[in-house]
């Protein structure tokens, strides 16, 4: 077992030898050429230590470099990936629900082509970008297979992979996704479509699509299939029901975990005494979402209210709350929690258009009695009604 570890190591360091050279040397042919040997024998494991080093490397300063010589380097790897005899998921498992879910976002995609066809020979035919439109938006629902990915998938190779940087890459690559579907709808609003730009964000949409698919099925879900235990995986399909696939979804299925909270235990709160069932319900009423992270930087505790604004589940619990969030923006998470532990600020807030909504976003540093920070709370409040408000209404007249 020994020598296989090391042999590998030595693969993995050839490997990210080579692609520090790709992305530096001007004369790529030659270097393909002369390890030629190298990329053909790559399996899917390789690739995600090797990504994970280069991530690391790139300690999130630039993304935009990584991904066009990820885009290349993966290209090379295409055949010995699709060679690979890689485990297949079992049927309605977590791995097959995303997988069937891929099918039918490239099926959709497909059905775009016939609109696009239309409008770069008549861009002014309305039935065409009705029905592209219609389909983009359409498309739109996939996303609900990233936040599985982003907030489910992703936390849980964090807590069973050394090597799991690599998901900070994919996660970037799912956000220019959503930028260039929202783009591709506003470009299709213009009275006047602009086709060289309609075909240039369609053609990006189309290669990042395909593109994460194909790493997805021949690398990310190969390697958890050989390295997370089953039980694992199918808490992760339980999970995800919380957010719902966006195309096909399994019958549906107990949650094994719902009667976590049963042993009526008061607990004192120095202002009154409830039992754990009474304060999940209080918690849950806020008109609010309340994420805990502890002074250890380890999401602990999130509530559950009816109406939920960004999306939580059970995976991310003991998560690095710098995991949490996309890598262009997790500096700004980092320096808000580092004021707070050196005192510098007690809370941070902002507020975003999101969908139709106005939301507020808020932190405040946790802080015991002896002035020492134990954590922060991140509360975020839909705030278009209260902005509304005029006047008085008095209680008895609610």
């Amino acid at each position: 077992m020994s020598e296989f570890t090391h042999n590998k190591q030595e693969r993995v360091n050839a490997l990210a030898h080579f692609a520090r050279e790709m992305m530096a040397t001007t004369n790529k042919v030659r270097l393909v050429k002369a390890n030629e040997k190298l990329i053909g024998e790559v399996i899917p494991s390789e690739v995600i230590a090797l990504f994970d080093i280069l991530v690391k490397e790139n300690d999130r300063r630039d993304y935009r470099i990584l991904k066009t010589a990820t885009n290349k380097i993966i290209h090379l790897f295409h055949l010995p990936l699709i060679a690979y005899p890689a485990i297949k998921p079992a049927k309605n498992s977590f791995l097959d629900v995303l997988t069937q879910n891929n099918t039918a976002m490239e099926n959709l995609l497909k059905s775009m082509k016939a609109a696009i066809k239309i409008l770069n020979q008549h861009p002014k035919d309305q039935q065409a970008c009705a029905d592209l439109k219609g389909k983009t938006h359409e498309l739109q629902q996939f996303n609900k297979h990233y936040l599985i990915k982003e907030n489910v998938l992703f936390p849980t190779l964090e807590k069973h992979w050394e090597d799991f940087h690599c998901v900070q890459l994919m996660w970037s690559y799912h956000d220019d996704i959503r930028q260039l579907m929202k783009a591709l709808l506003q470009e299709l609003n213009e009275t006047t479509i602009n086709l060289r730009k309609m075909n240039r964000l369609v053609g990006d949409l189309f290669f990042n699509l395909f593109a994460i698919r194909f790493r997805e099925e021949r690398i990310l879900f190969p390697h958890i299939l050989e390295t997370i235990p089953k039980d694992v995986i199918h808490q992760m399909l339980l999970d995800s029901l919380e957010i719902g696939f966006p195309y096909f979804s399994p019958t549906s299925i107990a949650d094994s975990d719902s009667d976590i909270f049963t042993n009526g235990t008061m607990v004192n709160l120095g202002t009154g005494k409830v039992s754990s069932e009474q304060i999940i319900q209080i918690l849950n009423h806020l008109p609010v979402d309340i994420t805990f992270v502890d002074e250890h930087d380890t999401v602990r505790f999130f509530s559950t209210p009816k109406k939920r604004i960004f999306p939580r589940t059970k995976a991310i619990l003991g998560r690095k709350v710098h995991n949490c969030h996309p890598p262009e923006s997790v500096h700004v998470v980092e320096e808000i929690v580092d004021a707070f532990k050196k005192g510098n600020k007690d809370q941070a807030s902002f507020w975003i258009n999101f969908k139709e909504d106005k939301i507020l976003i808020q932190y405040f540093a946790l802080r015991n009695e002896l002035g020492e920070y134990k954590g922060v709370i991140e509360v975020t409040q839909e705030i278009a009604g209260i902005q509304q408000l005029k006047g008085e209404r008095r209680l008895l007249d609610w």
